[in-house]
């Protein structure tokens, strides 16, 4: 049985958890750095696979959303104000945004928060919203990460995906966007869909390969309750991947963009030594974020944590905001025992795993003094070397049952 995390693009989990970026009020800029998720909730069509909040604009929606952002954006920071080192554009599709609105909402980010000098922005873009005018703007307002939602170079895949671009279009767009002067490029793979064999992958990989990103995000494909996707599937007109092929998909996948000198340094993501995404490296080691944008979720680090969302509906969010009153709403706040269990299952997502002497400088005890039974269960599986403890790549195909023992209170 196959358990490794079902991931859609664009989003980052926790077990099953979703966690993207929220406003806090615990620190100040002398602290620590903070990272900003700023969600654009608009996609030109739904793609069939999708859960996310997204949906396409009605209406003035799109031409409005930057200064709903903006004004979220200035509730937070007068609650705390702080320094950021990563912003991300995410969604939804944050591309459909002109270049004049990233600029007012970045010269908003400016006023209002402390940037670090080596600050990573970035932005998801789908290669269909893009031209050579919109990338050169882009990198000219300080967009220096570009995550580009391919999900597939074959035109087959991408019509039953939903996508609106075809695979030409999406090699036009990196090629123009490599030559518009951007030099850390990601893109988005999804795997395991249905009717991919194995020769399939090897000629998606070869044109990643091709392409020579310095980043990679890999999905297994997941079928989520209340899509068109769920729907056929329902309907016995699609069916899911074997879960062997899927596993066999997962470890090529990893055995080919290691060979080429990436580094596989999460369950889901490869990167060229030091491109890895420092936004997203945020979430699995509980640093705080903040986020505006309604339907977004995020992170205060003080104490042992606490988690917010901002609820997913437009009309709530735009009448909070008129109120002056900030959207967002605490979800969970975390006990010591919660914080030692999260702490721990976020790193074995990553391939430096959990740092011994840290977690006891932390929380005053070892992770397998917190946890004993889950450690000897995890025996065979848990690596140790010096002072980490870490999963092997075949052990996270297995990662959701394998930290089952960490979640139990």
């Amino acid at each position: 049985m196959i358990y490794l995390p079902e991931v859609t693009p664009g989003t980052i989990y926790v077990g099953a958890a979703l966690v993207a970026a929220l406003p806090f009020s615990a620190l100040t800029p002398t602290d620590q750095m903070a990272g900003l998720y700023l969600h654009i909730p608009f996609c030109r069509q739904k793609c069939s696979y999708c859960d996310f909040f997204s949906a396409p604009p009605v209406g003035n929606q799109l031409d409005t959303w930057h200064h709903l952002l903006v004004s979220n954006l200035r509730l937070i920071a007068a609650e705390q104000p702080t320094k950021l080192d990563t912003i991300f554009f995410g969604g939804g599709t944050p591309s459909l945004l002109s270049p004049a609105q990233v600029e007012t909402i970045l010269d908003a980010c400016r006023s209002l928060f402390i940037f670090d000098p080596q600050i990573e922005i970035s932005l998801e873009a789908n290669p269909a919203t893009l031209t050579r005018a919109t990338l050169d703007a882009y990198l000219a307002l300080g967009i220096n990460r570009l995550s580009l939602g391919i999900q597939s170079f074959n035109d087959q895949f991408l019509r039953f995906l939903g996508r609106k671009h075809c695979a030409t279009q999406a090699v036009s767009m990196f090629k123009q966007a490599r030559a518009a002067g951007f030099n850390n490029l990601s893109l988005d793979l999804i795997f395991a869909l249905p009717g991919q064999t194995s020769h399939d992958l090897e000629q998606e990989i070869s044109q990643v390969l091709e392409l020579n990103p310095e980043h990679v995000g890999i999905y297994g494909l997941s079928i989520e309750p209340g899509t068109p996707l769920q729907h056929r599937v329902d309907q016995k007109q699609v069916r899911e991947i074997d879960e062997e092929l899927y596993a066999q998909s997962y470890l090529l996948l990893d055995q080919r963009l290691t060979d080429a000198g990436f580094e596989h340094y999460e369950i889901s993501n490869f990167a060229r030594p030091g491109y890895r995404c420092q936004h997203n490296q945020a979430y699995w080691q509980r640093k705080t974020c903040l986020a505006a944008g309604a339907g977004a979720h995020g992170f205060d680090a003080s104490d042992y944590g606490r988690r917010f969302a901002i609820p997913a509906d437009l009309i709530h969010y735009q009448q909070k905001l008129a109120a002056r009153q900030n959207p967002a709403e605490l979800v969970e706040e975390f006990t010591r025992r919660q914080a030692m269990s999260e702490t721990l299952y976020l790193a074995l997502r990553t391939r430096d795993g959990i740092n011994n002497t840290d977690f006891i400088k932390q929380f005053g005890l070892s992770p397998k003094a917190a946890f004993p039974k889950a450690f000897e269960r995890l025996r065979p599986s848990l690596q140790q070397q010096a002072d980490r403890w870490f999963f092997t790549v075949d052990s996270w195909l297995l990662y959701d049952h394998l930290i089952s023992d960490i979640l139990t209170p």
